[in-house]
């Protein structure tokens, strides 16, 4: 399964975990593809994503559950410049 397709499947702490796996080993296989390299600056593009998008609101998840969200942070801070 794709790192995007653990993201669309979490829903509860359980998926959520899965989906940390999961992208744990994106970061170690495809370190490269990823926008922040270091803690920092990831967690600079995933609050600077959750400012930008009100933390999912102008993405239709507001009413998703707060595991997706989070997933959704993390994984903006992957990809978010």
């Amino acid at each position: 399964m794709q790192l995007h397709d653990k993201l669309e499947a979490v829903i509860d702490e359980a998926t959520f975990l899965d989906f940390v796996r999961a992208l744990t080993a994106d970061r170690l296989e495809n370190s490269q593809e990823w926008e922040n390299g270091t803690i920092e600056d990831f967690l600079e593009a995933a609050s600077s994503w959750a400012d930008d998008s009100e933390f999912c609101s102008r993405h239709g998840l507001s009413n998703a559950s707060p595991w997706k969200k989070f997933a959704v942070f993390l994984y903006c801070g992957k990809i978010y410049e």
